[in-house]
């Protein structure tokens, strides 16, 4: 095997990233080395490479980005028992402490003291990446590998949708986004009766269409709580899933949710947001959700059983571009005018 790889970097603290020759990445003894088949771009990965407050509070410069990803092992460390040389593998990508009380009570998804992969140490857009045995997960051979590599934000929209039952309820996804668009996708395959998008970008209310939305609406010409109300005779939905990180779509959500509805947040807002608790919470007795990441790793048994059977997420999939052509690929996910772009090392 070689001894260097290309990686893409967060190389210092500003706008924009680097292709970087390294090192391929040295295993302790827990620790598996995958040669990286696809990898894709996330909203965090967007957040880092504009260097927005988030990126500039949380990241230490340089890492590789990158925590989306789907390959083959090619080397194991010397304690590894349940991980060969030729597994097809994707990752969950948070690494918990293992100790803090939710942790012990299986609630790693909201550990304490968690890191990221890609954020907080190197990620996995470059050629190899290492991983800790304990975050890998298994793909069946017939998924191929630019939707394995989409487990990890399937999941996220698995978590944030199904975490209510949905069956026979109507749905409202406020931020189409990939995760928005796969949540779409989700509440169809669940048997929502009707699923409402709502985004101000034609392209994609035009792939929540094709995921299964039986109404797609532009704020930019209609006000979503006045067309859900009326189509539902004033009820609301049963169900809001907040994707977007818009504080105008969490008050359409708070609005459009009908009287002992949810509403799932998973969309971060970059500034703090005002509620009328009074009316649009309190009063109506709306259970608000915050979803973080996947519950490790019950959402990933779910996730997987739902891509291999029901779900079909490659409308999703709008661009595939080398890693090094990654100024083109962020400035695609910056326009807005994509799905999900797979990059390939």
């Amino acid at each position: 095997m070689q001894s260097k790889m290309n990686a893409l970097v967060k190389h210092k603290a500003g706008p924009g990233a680097a292709i970087v020759s390294m090192d391929i990445p040295k295993l302790g003894p827990h620790d598996v080395l995958v040669k990286v088949i696809s990898t894709a771009i996330c909203g965090t990965d967007l957040h880092i490479y504009s260097w927005n407050k988030w990126a500039v509070s949380r990241m230490k410069s340089p890492v590789v980005m990158g925590h989306e990803m789907s390959g083959i092992i090619v080397k194991t460390g010397s304690a590894v028992r349940n991980w060969y040389e030729g597994d097809y593998v994707t990752m969950e990508c948070h690494i918990t402490c293992g100790q803090c009380y939710q942790c012990r009570t299986g609630q790693g998804h909201i550990c304490r003291d968690y890191s990221i992969l890609g954020v907080d140490f190197d990620g996995c857009f470059a050629e190899y990446v290492r991983v800790p045995e304990t975050n890998l997960w298994a793909i069946d051979q017939q998924i191929p590998p630019e939707v394995a590599c989409l487990q990890d934000p399937v999941g996220n929209a698995v978590l944030a949708t199904a975490s209510s039952d949905i069956g026979g309820k109507t749905v409202m996804v406020t931020g189409c986004g990939s995760i928005g668009l796969f949540a779409v996708g989700v509440a169809r395959v669940l048997g929502a009766a009707k699923i409402y998008a709502v985004d101000v970008i034609d392209y994609r209310l035009n792939i929540a269409e094709q995921m299964g939305s039986t109404r797609a609406i532009n704020p930019l010409r209609q006000n979503p709580v006045e067309e859900v109300l009326l189509d539902t005779e004033g009820d609301g939905v049963d169900v809001a899933v907040e994707m977007s990180g818009s504080e105008q779509c969490l008050h359409y959500g708070l609005q459009t949710v009908k009287n002992g509805g949810r509403l799932a947040l998973l969309g971060l807002p970059e500034e703090n947001v005002s509620l009328d608790l009074t009316n649009e919470v309190i009063f109506k007795g709306i259970t608000l959700a915050g979803i973080t990441g996947r519950e490790i790793f019950a959402t990933w048994y779910k996730t997987s059983a739902l891509l291999k059977s029901i779900l079909d997420v490659r409308q999703v999939i709008t661009h595939k571009m080398k890693l090094e052509e990654y100024e083109d690929a962020f400035r695609i996910v910056q326009s807005g005018q994509c799905g999900k772009v797979i990059l390939y090392p």
